[in-house]
């Protein structure tokens, strides 16, 4: 076998066995959150925006998702304007996600899920305050192991996982590379990204499928090639979308 996909297979398998009841949790807020008519915000910088796409709107995506991106915080470049070296920075500065997020109406009764892989960025950890600061439930994915082994670098001595009402571990190395090559200290093939999207579409089924045993009707982003559904449906669940989130305050 591959050393990645064999490497990553017991990732999978770590979370299979270790995280199932945290992931079920979640959904279990999540649905109840969703049911209520409010929404699950999703919120990550740098590589941890990808798990944030990958939930909604994505095919299979269900209407009561509501991701937070802030295109200041993705790189859509490696060096320069939009470069992965000044998103960096950005992203380690306190104060700053204060004002992005005044944009937003975060609601008491809410929920939302903070992606980091290391957990000590200003970023997700002020994401997270605020959301806590208006009554909001907070669901992390993050390393288990840089939230135990790792040094807070924010000023109010917190790391991500502080700040967590559901903590889900993404069993993924400190250093989130999986493969040693033979001569080089660092490692390559970067694990937590696939992890993340695991967990977050186990998260995004289970609420589902609780959605569908409480009766919720749901706005589902689907495929074209799902001939058995009619061609303006996807016109619906964009309708709903705006509604909810304008209802809300958050477009």
């Amino acid at each position: 076998m591959l050393q990645y996909l064999e490497n990553i297979g017991k990732v999978l398998e770590k979370i299979d066995k270790e995280q199932t009841e945290n992931i079920r949790k979640a959904a279990e807020l999540c649905a109840k959150v969703i049911h209520s008519g409010k929404l699950v915000h999703l919120f990550g910088s740098g590589h941890s925006v990808l798990p944030v796409q990958d939930v909604f709107p994505r095919y299979g995506g269900v209407v009561g998702w509501h991701p937070i991106m802030d295109p200041r915080l993705m790189w859509n470049n490696v060096i320069g304007p939009g470069g992965a070296r000044e998103l960096l920075w950005i992203e380690r500065q306190e104060g700053y996600i204060a004002n992005f997020l005044r944009s937003y109406n975060l609601q008491e009764g809410e929920a939302i899920i903070v992606y980091s892989h290391g957990g000590l960025n200003a970023a997700p950890i002020e994401a997270a305050m605020y959301a806590k600061e208006r009554g909001l439930k907070v669901i992390v994915i993050t390393s288990g192991e840089n939230f135990k082994k790792a040094a807070p670098n924010h000023s109010s001595g917190k790391k991500l996982g502080d700040l967590a009402d559901i903590l889900i571990d993404n069993c993924c190395p400190l250093e989130d590379a999986l493969v040693p090559i033979p001569g080089y200290y660092q490692k390559v093939g970067a694990s937590s990204t696939v992890a993340t999207i695991v967990i977050s579409q186990s998260i995004a089924s289970e609420t589902a499928l609780r959605l569908q045993k409480l009766g919720h009707p749901m706005h589902i982003f689907v495929s074209p090639n799902v001939t058995e559904v009619p061609k303006e449906y996807m016109h619906e669940v964009y309708a709903k979308y705006t509604e909810l989130v304008k209802g809300t305050g958050n477009m």
